[in-house]
């Protein structure tokens, strides 16, 4: 973790990402200039003294993480760790483990004690993203543990007392996910005692030049000396596009643009075809009799991802699925390994 963390969107791991020792709190700066910008972190610096819970809502890739980071470094807790854990990432059996830990022996390929990420972030924060994957069975667990303060792992017997600072992220309705029956109402009103909304980048525009010259000047690729800046008439193609993955779009192109530009200045044509012309239309091709409906099926998702470079949460989105149905398929296609990246908590 570097001690300088600007507006770059966390990597999209699958479990979690930890920090809070003194010698490696990173210093939050979110680069923007716009006034919807300036509310949101208005609030965020009231809030952030509170030990309220707060659901960060927004579609994907619009920083929520961000959000909650800058939460936690500027509350009372930011020398004590922060937590992240994807809801969406694993299957139930799994998740509960990763979130409150288990004993030896609790269930098969349990060979020790493994300590939750609930319990890592005692007098730190906990940050849940995509919480409205969440299974009825853990969201009643994760309930007790809001109300009672407690947790007990898979397999033990004993309660374990937590302190956190729960903070919650989702790109789903979850007023609507309540009337229909897919999430708790009881848990609903526990996360959101304040809700903030993570705007989208086609609701910030006046900030794209200001992302574009940092991704540009700090990418990873920035050592190629190519694509260090935008034409005009690129910037004015960049500032028309709508932006449907949001800033971690935005990235993932700078840094293409740094890897494909021809020199120092990147031009129109080295912008992709999709941001250039993003109403062009797809063609299908003829119906195949030897293709079936699974096999149709399946090869459309991987397609998806491929093309959003294994963003996952992307790649849901437009394909119209749950991130959660997303990983189902995977695993069903025995392709999950394939687009899984996992980080572990230092130590362990």
């Amino acid at each position: 973790m570097s001690e300088s963390e600007n507006f770059i969107l966390p990597a999209n791991s699958t479990l979690n990402q930890t920090y809070g020792q003194k010698n490696q709190r990173p210093s939050i700066n979110i680069i923007h200039k716009s006034e919807i910008m300036k509310t949101l972190l208005s609030m965020v610096d009231r809030v952030a003294q509170s030990s309220a819970n707060i659901l960060v809502l927004g579609e994907s890739g619009t920083g929520k993480e961000l959000i909650a980071k800058s939460l936690h470094e500027k509350s009372n807790r930011k020398f004590k760790p922060f937590v992240a854990i994807n809801c969406g990432a694993l299957r139930e059996s799994l998740l509960e483990s990763e979130l409150f830990g288990h004993e030896k022996g609790s269930f098969t390929g349990a060979y020790a004690r493994k300590i939750g990420l609930a319990e890592v972030a005692n007098g730190g924060t906990l940050f849940l993203d995509e919480i409205g994957e969440l299974t009825p069975g853990i969201q009643a667990k994760l309930l007790r543990f809001i109300q009672e303060g407690e947790i007990y792992r898979v397999g033990g017997k004993d309660a374990i007392k937590v302190d956190i600072r729960l903070v919650s992220a989702t790109n789903r309705d979850l007023e609507q996910d309540v009337l229909k029956g897919n999430f708790r109402e009881d848990l609903f009103y526990r996360i959101n005692t304040i809700t903030t909304q993570v705007p989208s980048l086609r609701r910030r525009k006046e900030d794209i030049p200001l992302l574009v010259n940092f991704f540009l000047s700090s990418g990873v690729h920035r050592h190629l000396n190519r694509g260090h800046q935008m034409s005009d008439e690129a910037m004015a193609i960049m500032m028309k596009y709508d932006w449907p993955g949001n800033i971690r779009e935005l990235q993932n192109i700078c840094e293409r643009m740094q890897i494909l530009a021809e020199g120092h200045m990147i031009m129109p044509g080295d912008l992709p075809e999709s941001v250039r012309n993003p109403d062009q239309k797809v063609v299908m091709n003829d119906y195949d009799p030897n293709l079936t409906i699974h096999e149709l099926e399946k090869r459309y998702i991987l397609k998806a991802l491929n093309h959003f470079e294994g963003n996952k949460t992307r790649a849901a989105h437009a394909l119209g699925i749950t991130i959660k149905t997303l990983y189902n398929k995977l695993h069903e296609y025995g392709e999950f390994e394939k687009f899984a990246i996992h980080s572990k908590i230092p130590g362990q």
